[in-house]
């Protein structure tokens, strides 16, 4: 199996665009702007949803599913949050179909127009909300935590597969509280939340920060976000949480009754990732010959791939083989024993390796005879001989190992791609030579964002919440600045 991939060097682009149909984790559909996440893409999104959906239930969350369609109406309720997605929803006016009288084909139904548009959700606030009224009356109904698996459509023009897709999938908390302050912390939970799930399973470092209010939320108080940085020098925007204030509850009459008999409205959060975590998780670790895939989050954890010559010894290697694999399984380890006989084993070294797969065993009648595992790790593409007896330890350390490995690889690229500048001038040539974080100083205000953004194509990422104080000259206009904010080019 050649993988013909183009190298990260050449086209990094092309390079991903190539990986993820060659590692048949997506691929284009028949639907413009739309894809089709394949089996083994969606063994992975599953694995994220397993540990992502533990996470929420340990901190209070329930799940729930609400409407598909929103009506157009509940939208223009909140003016800024419809501002922000106006330009990218998907209208339904009518319910019916019929055969065209001249035998064409099939014509929408003239007669069939809807009294009120329904919006394909691009986000479920108002839907959610609207429910919520009818679900809060007291303090004693707060708080309220729910969170949706769902899918959600964006209108895009220009897609790439899982970056940017006109439908994607998604989780989505939204939690009312009786006050700020417990609202506040919710979203800031949520965020330490994502940025731990991000580092402990997808070995991905994050920095969390603030947004800046042009590039909050449409409808938020407070935007927290966690950034990643791909092997390209770009960001990457792997998660947000949203602090809402009352604008929600007010805009849908949200109001309980306090304990001193007051009624108040309520305080809003809302928080999100989607399929976004999978276009970071394979452009932040996978190389020039594939995918590589942090262990946690692997659908098959480890290969075994038998080497020989006629049924006879594929069946003495079997015999050998099945209880490991009996052993490995109950340890809670997933594993594949590949003894097709339709493929060769270099054939299947490489279509694993393109795979990511991050432990990789092959036994022949050499390793019979010695009573050994040829064992090869994907990150590092290292291969020991390990003695059968002590193949399971092994395993399980470079499981651990792995993940850890391939951490600290993204975590000091990542230092290594974090600069500090002082100068407009010094600012524009990292961005172009280098590339990464850089970290300078901003005056605060939309107009010099704005224009940055116009002249580099870099935004400001985040206002980091570890960002000390610190006296400077905005590198852009030379007006007082007080703390550094990190600015790149993003996804």
């Amino acid at each position: 199996m050649g993988k013909n991939l183009t190298s990260r060097s050449e086209d990094y682009s092309k390079w991903y665009n190539e990986l993820v149909v060659k590692a048949d984790l997506a691929e284009n559909s028949g639907v413009r702007g739309c894809m089709v996440i394949k089996p083994y893409g969606y063994a992975i999104w599953e694995k994220m949803q397993a540990g992502l959906d533990k996470m929420f239930k340990d901190t209070g969350h329930e799940n729930a599913y609400f409407p598909l369609f929103i009506p157009k109406s509940y939208l223009s309720k909140e003016a800024s949050h419809v501002e922000g997605f106006a330009k990218e929803c998907a209208v339904v006016t009518h319910y019916r179909l019929k055969n065209d009288e001249d035998g064409t084909g099939i014509i929408v139904d003239p007669d069939a127009k809807l009294e009120e548009e329904l919006i394909v959700r691009p986000t479920s606030e108002t839907i959610i909300w609207d429910t919520f009224r009818k679900w809060i009356q007291s303090y004693r109904d707060l708080p309220l935590l729910i969170n949706q698996w769902a899918n959600v459509v964006r209108w895009e023009m220009r897609t790439r597969l899982f970056l940017r897709t006109a439908e994607f999938l998604w989780q989505e908390g939204h939690t009312a509280h009786a006050t700020e302050q417990e609202a506040i912390e919710e979203a800031e939970q949520m965020m330490h939340v994502y940025a731990e799930f991000a580092e402990e399973h997808m070995a991905v470092p994050v920095i969390k920060g603030l947004k800046t209010p042009s590039e909050r939320f449409a409808g938020a108080i407070e935007t927290y976000c966690i950034e990643a940085l791909m092997q390209d020098g770009k960001a990457l925007q792997a998660g947000t949480s949203h602090f809402l204030g009352q604008n929600f509850a007010k805009a849908f009459d949200v109001k309980f009754a306090s304990k001193e008999g007051n009624k108040e409205y309520v305080w809003a959060t809302s928080w999100g990732v989607s399929t976004r975590l999978m276009g970071a998780l394979i452009m932040t670790h996978s190389d020039d010959n594939g995918l590589v895939l942090p262990p946690k989050l692997a659908p098959i954890q480890v290969v075994i791939v038998p080497i020989y010559k006629g049924l006879e010894q594929l069946d003495e290697i079997s015999e050998n083989v099945m209880p490991l694999v009996k052993e490995l399984k109950s340890k809670g380890i997933s594993v594949k024993y590949d003894d097709r006989d339709t493929q060769k084993p270099g054939f299947k070294f490489n279509e694993y390796e393109l795979k990511g797969v991050p432990i990789r065993l092959a036994i022949g009648q050499r390793d019979l005879a010695n009573g050994t595992y040829e064992v090869a790790r994907r990150d590092t593409l290292e291969k020991s001989t390990v003695p059968a007896s002590e193949v399971v330890e092994k395993i399980e350390f470079l499981l651990e190992d792995i993940q850890k490995t391939i951490y600290k690889k993204a975590f000091d690229y990542r230092k290594e791609h974090i600069t500090k500048v002082e100068t407009y001038d010094e600012f524009k040539n990292i961005l172009e030579t280098k590339g990464g974080f850089i970290s300078a100083h901003w005056d605060g205000t939309a107009e010099t964002e704005d224009r940055i953004k116009k002249e580099t194509k870099a935004t400001i990422r985040c206002i980091p919440l570890d960002a000390k104080d610190e006296e400077g000259s905005c590198i852009l206009t030379g007006k007082p600045s007080y703390k550094r904010v990190l600015f790149a080019k993003a996804y």
